[in-house]
């Protein structure tokens, strides 16, 4: 028994730190990402879309009148600017096909000159 109030800690034995936020190896468990997961996300994602675009036409539904050049025609405007939005969409898919196409000929010519050195 020593009446000394401050031990010397070098006679405690060691104790090993713990976190409490890291966990054990028996706690984690490892999610590995497959194609039916982002399957399923896509497809959840794509349902809300949809949603929010059917609320959307059938918020908006009155008739407006639409020109361009010669031709005139009413449509609903919810489905015009849908019909909008998906034209541009299609004319950017046009565009990124092209440029793709035009690096794959590109990058197959590369690779042509190469093996030939």
């Amino acid at each position: 028994m020593s009446g000394d109030p401050h031990p010397d800690p070098g006679n405690q034995p060691a104790q090993a730190e713990s976190h409490g936020d890291t966990p054990s190896p028996a706690q984690t468990s490892d999610v590995t990402f497959t194609r039916a997961g982002a399957l399923w996300v896509s497809l959840v994602l794509g349902f809300l879309v949809l949603i929010v675009l059917l609320i959307f036409i059938t918020q908006n539904t009155e008739s407006t009148e639409f020109a361009f050049l010669v031709w005139r025609w009413n449509l609903p405007l919810g489905v015009a600017i849908l019909l909008s939005a998906v034209l541009g969409g299609l004319i950017t898919a046009l565009v990124s096909a092209a440029r793709m196409f035009q690096l794959r000929r590109a990058a197959k010519r590369n690779l042509q000159v190469a093996l030939q050195r």
